[in-house]
């Protein structure tokens, strides 16, 4: 049997609309609106002035701060007065409107081949380590399977805790998110690559593709990658939340991360394989993390589709490239059903932490009635991080936030899990999320 984590849950993966759909070149958009905060940690300045001619890869966002991670233009063009944009997850941030030139140095087939195709096959001894983090902070990588931690700081080695194992996350447990699985089939070379520099970075002595067993193709597609190489791939039973990064480690190693720490303090680096791939570009081509591969998928899009799109373009011009809504009445969500933000504006730009845009219909969207908890203990039964959101939720609920503090709701990563199962329909990620808010002020 494959390993997995304990608890959990097993809602319908839903990956048929997109998972056989190769990967689709976005037309170079008129405009662009890059965010000046797409990570976790410190945002950025502005680096350009307005009417700033800027090439493709051009810096547009400039920062300092250690865990950060700078920002890159996808298209060639000028710069216009900086304004905000508001995130998915409602924050209002600073950012550049680029209009682009009508000739652009890349498009359509040969963008596709320089950011996936050619040779991939390298020496890794030829690179010192820290030469390999700097290129991921100045390329301005960042975790791309939806957390967007700066990846410099994952690969920059720290003496007193040594990493002993690599972790590459292929999981993608998320309902109709299809994105990482077709870079699995169509960028495993490149996927293979920027392992091998993780690996080199880190110093570990074992690394892992870690992929679930729904995805038999990628599975197939990254051994024959990895031979001959001292990569393990590595199927996962399919359950969800078999990608968030604690659940990841214990499946496959059976440590446990400490409430409130990371992964480094138990010796191991987790790495989506969408950021192996950028960091292989970074490194090897000099390359910057300026677009990625979205899924526009669900019942709602009239014809779901994985785009390899730049950070910045707005949502709407996505869901044009697929032909617009299957019907009138849909929800838009920002990533997955159990994780994503449903989208308020059609006008929000892609971000580098989005994998995904899942439209619904109705039908699939209706608004459960909430009645009063049961007591019934099933969401604490599911959940992966031994919490009891119940307890939280409530705490939230009527402003205590000492409860709420005492309860770990730090902890919770939001996977969604115990809100699924629920049987009383008690919104108890909302409670939970502001529960945080409460005990942050």
């Amino acid at each position: 049997m494959n390993k997995t984590f304990p608890r959990g849950v097993h809602p319908p993966d839903q990956k048929q609309f997109a998972c056989d759909v190769p990967i689709e070149v976005l037309p170079t958009p008129k405009e662009l609106l890059v965010p000046l905060l797409q990570h976790i940690g410190g945002a950025c300045e502005e680096a350009v002035k307005p009417r700033t001619a800027l090439e493709i890869n051009g810096v547009i966002g400039k920062t300092d701060a250690f865990v950060s991670a700078p920002i890159h233009v996808g298209i060639g063009g000028k710069t216009a007065k900086a304004g905000k944009a508001t995130l998915p997850i409602g924050r209002r941030v600073p950012a550049v409107p680029v209009k682009a030139d009508k000739e652009q140095e890349l498009e359509g087939q040969a963008l596709y081949e320089d950011m996936f195709g050619g040779d991939w096959s390298f020496e890794p001894d030829i690179f010192e380590p820290e030469t390999i983090a700097n290129a991921a902070k100045d390329a301005g990588l960042v975790g791309l399977g939806g957390a967007a931690f700066p990846t410099h700081v994952k690969l920059r080695r720290n003496p007193d805790k040594p990493i002993d194992t690599l972790l590459i996350n292929g999981a993608e447990c998320e309902p109709y998110l299809t994105s990482d699985y077709r870079l699995m089939l169509e960028a495993a070379a490149a996927i293979t690559a920027g392992t091998l520099l993780a690996t080199r970075a880190t110093g570990a002595k074992r690394t892992i593709i870690c992929i679930e067993d729904n995805k038999p193709k990628a599975i197939e597609a990254m051994r024959k990658a990895v031979e001959g190489l001292e990569i393990e791939v590595m199927p996962l039973a399919t359950k969800y939340p078999q990608g968030g990064e604690k659940q990841l480690i214990q499946a496959v190693l059976k440590r446990e991360t400490p409430t409130g720490g990371l992964p480094l303090d138990i010796g191991v680096v987790v790495m989506n394989v969408s950021s192996a791939a950028a960091l292989a570009r970074a490194v090897l081509r000099g390359k910057p993390l300026t677009h990625r591969v979205v899924s526009v998928t669900g019942p709602g899009i009239a014809h779901p589709k994985n785009i390899l799109a730049p950070v910045g373009v707005a949502i709407q011009e996505l869901i044009d490239f697929c032909g617009g809504f299957s019907q009138e009445h849909v929800r838009v969500i920002s990533g997955g059903p159990m994780m994503g933000f449903a989208v308020g504006s059609l006008e929000m730009p892609l971000t580098k932490g989005t994998g995904g845009i899942t439209v619904l219909r109705e039908e699939e969207t209706y608004q459960a009635e909430e009645t009063a908890c049961i007591r019934c203990g099933r969401c604490v039964d599911v959940c992966p991080l031994r919490l009891v959101p119940t307890k939280i939720a409530l705490a939230a609920r009527v402003g205590n936030s000492e409860v709420a503090r005492r309860y770990h709701v730090n902890a919770c990563m939001e996977c969604g899990s115990c809100a699924y199962v629920c049987p009383a329909s008690v919104p108890l990620v909302q409670l939970i999320r502001l529960g945080k808010i409460m005990v942050q002020n």
